[in-house]
């Protein structure tokens, strides 16, 4: 363990925290208001995440930085047996049970820390040269994104699997590779897409896209488009929120929830939520300057800028018609408990590389 050190204290980023509890109250009292009995749930969620959060923090991830090619492929392992042993729900198998017990877990969820970690660890064994990372560089970290891409999407689960490939080459993209052979990957996917569309979407998957493409909205994202047009510029009160207590609204409190805040606040309110996100991916994407040599932190950094923007990206552009429907939540925000604790983690790893960074450098 760490000994007190007056440094922790002047270490700590405070601003991510200064960002982040403004999201996850005001996601908490629009839960209340919605549902009392989730909002319980909820508060049981935000209790298991700040100790998570608290687990990770403290915990010398550095001194066992030789463990995490271990986590990575115990995660891969849990991902292969989803589809050998996994619970199956609505046509998807993306769970597996946890012995004598009535719960499940989630491979996917928690396979994110874990990838994050290894495109660290990776990156950090060999950081990139000043052109950018080479082929034979590029194939060998591809190789761990499109692994775990392949087997999430099999199960299938492709909104996730989509989000760690892009955050798992946008962190490549900003850390560094010769953009010959970013044009070559581009110009591979633009005349690939027909046949992927044609021989690898699931019929669910292409009946999102077509009701993305038509001119009349699916009823789900109709109903949002309501909730969000009747909010105004300051909103309603909770009795005339009628899309969201009258139950129109569907998933008001996970998927569709920045609709309610909108009903609820306006535009206003949905302006101020959108800048807090704004300023913690900014802030987070900053941090690249004070750690410019250290390629670990610069890693974990990138990828959870990455997944808070994709997720609060999609998730809103879903919600008023700009995206395909994909249950994809909004980062300390939408109701539920895995992307809940997902995010903490990715947060406490993060705080701990910022704030003990120190500690090592006096090791060294």
């Amino acid at each position: 363990m760490f000994k007190l050190d007056r440094r922790i204290l002047t270490h700590f980023d405070y601003i991510q925290p200064v960002l982040i509890l403004p999201i996850i109250s005001l996601s908490f009292f629009l839960i209340y208001e919605a549902s009392a009995r989730l909002a319980e749930k909820q508060f049981i969620y935000i209790c298991v995440g700040f100790l998570v959060f608290s687990l990770f923090f403290l915990l010398p991830l550095r001194r066992f930085i030789w463990l995490i090619p271990v986590l990575y492929w115990i995660n891969i392992a849990l991902l292969l047996s989803v589809d050998l042993f996994g619970v199956e729900n609505l046509g998807a198998k993306r769970w597996l049970a946890i012995p004598f017990t009535s719960f499940t877990i989630q491979p996917s969820e928690l396979f994110k820390p874990a990838f994050i970690l290894m495109l660290a660890y990776l990156i950090y064994q060999n950081p990139p040269p000043k052109e950018g990372y080479g082929l034979k560089d590029f194939i060998k970290l591809s190789f761990f994104i499109l692994l775990p891409f392949l087997l999430i999407t099999q199960e299938p689960d492709l909104g996730t699997a989509s989000v760690l490939l892009i955050v798992g080459f946008g962190a490549l993209f900003i850390i560094g590779v010769n953009y010959k052979i970013w044009l070559s990957i581009f110009l591979a996917i633009a005349l690939a897409s027909p046949l992927i569309y044609t021989h690898f979407l699931k019929p669910y998957q292409k009946q999102r896209i077509h009701d993305f493409l038509s001119e009349k909205p699916s009823h789900q994202v109709a109903q949002s488009i309501i909730a969000i047009g009747s909010g105004g510029l300051s909103g309603k009160v909770e009795d005339e929120a009628t899309q969201t207590h009258s139950k129109f609204l569907p998933i008001s409190t996970s998927d569709f929830i920045f609709a309610y805040v909108v009903e609820r606040f306006g535009f206003f309110g949905a302006l101020f939520l959108v800048l807090l996100y704004a300023l913690l991916i900014f802030h987070l994407l900053s941090l690249n300057y004070k750690f410019k040599e250290d390629y670990f932190t610069r890693v974990v950094i990138n990828c959870v800028a990455l997944f808070i923007f994709i997720y609060t990206a999609v998730n809103i552009s879903m919600t008023v018609g700009f995206a395909p429907v994909v249950g994809i939540p909004m980062p300390f925000f939408s109701y539920g408990g895995s992307s809940f604790t997902t995010f903490m983690v990715f947060f406490g790893i993060l705080q701990h590389l910022i704030t003990f960074r120190f500690f090592w450098t006096d090791k060294n």
